[in-house]
């Protein structure tokens, strides 16, 4: 019995791959052909719907009439690449996403992220890491509404880790609302050094927006961790910095 669970789960992991690799291979089009910004997002964000409607992935979302009307600034967890593609898929098509700079060096990613409207951010060189943050305040001030992961990068441990100062920062400069979300399930679906996905339930949670005229935001520094606590007060999983 648990060896036909285990070969059913890999033939639906070999599904979900093929159904990934076919929604990146329209998305790619997508950004090549599709003239406009706001267009190539919303069209990207339905394919990804459509990736997890087809691979049946059950989503629960909760709490996005949270969401300001306006432009803000989403920060969530981090345990996964599932989970750029849920945040992608179920927040509204206005959000850009800041990523890592690494995938800069991935020609096909990188072409395909930079005309979806994601930004990245450099991590390892003062000067480059620098040079993006002063354009993602440039957006922020500009009121682009932006998603960040602020743990920069997951592990295989389950726990919630230190968040970087970027998001924060954006955010106090850009006078923009700091929504928390939680992520969770993508972990188990696709823990780091997997390469096929399991069958499981996904779920995001809107669980605070914090206002710009909040005592939070004149310390970027404690904005971050009052973020980092909403968000782990929401979680099943360890606070990494305790232990």
């Amino acid at each position: 019995m648990k060896f036909v669970t285990r070969l059913l789960g890999s033939l639906w992991g070999v599904y979900a791959l093929a159904v990934f690799i076919i929604c990146a291979l329209l998305s790619l089009i997508i950004v090549t052909i599709v003239p406009g910004i706001g267009a190539r997002r919303w069209l990207t964000t339905q394919v990804v719907r459509a990736l997890f409607l087809f691979t049946a992935i059950p989503v629960d979302v909760c709490g996005l009439d949270k969401l300001p009307p306006g432009h803000s600034v989403v920060v969530a967890n981090h345990a996964s690449y599932i989970d750029g593609l849920l945040l992608k898929g179920f927040l509204p098509a206005r959000y850009s996403f800041v990523i890592k700079g690494e995938m800069r060096n991935i020609p096909i990613v990188h072409f395909l992220l930079r005309r979806s409207g994601s930004r990245f951010v450099e991590r390892f060189t003062t000067a480059g890491s620098a040079r993006d943050a002063r354009q993602i305040v440039k957006a922020a001030r500009g009121g682009q509404s932006l998603a960040f992961f602020p743990e920069g990068t997951f592990v295989v441990e389950p726990g919630v880790g230190q968040f970087r100062p970027g998001a924060f920062v954006a955010a106090t400069r850009g006078g923009m609302p700091v929504v928390a979300a939680a992520i969770s399930g993508t972990r188990d679906m696709l823990p780091a050094g997997r390469v096929l996905p399991r069958p499981g339930r996904l779920r995001i949670d809107i669980v605070a927006v914090t206002a710009p005229d909040d005592e939070t935001f004149k310390d970027h520094r404690l904005l971050a961790e009052h973020a980092r606590q909403q968000i782990l007060g929401a979680l099943d999983e360890p606070d990494l910095l305790q232990e």
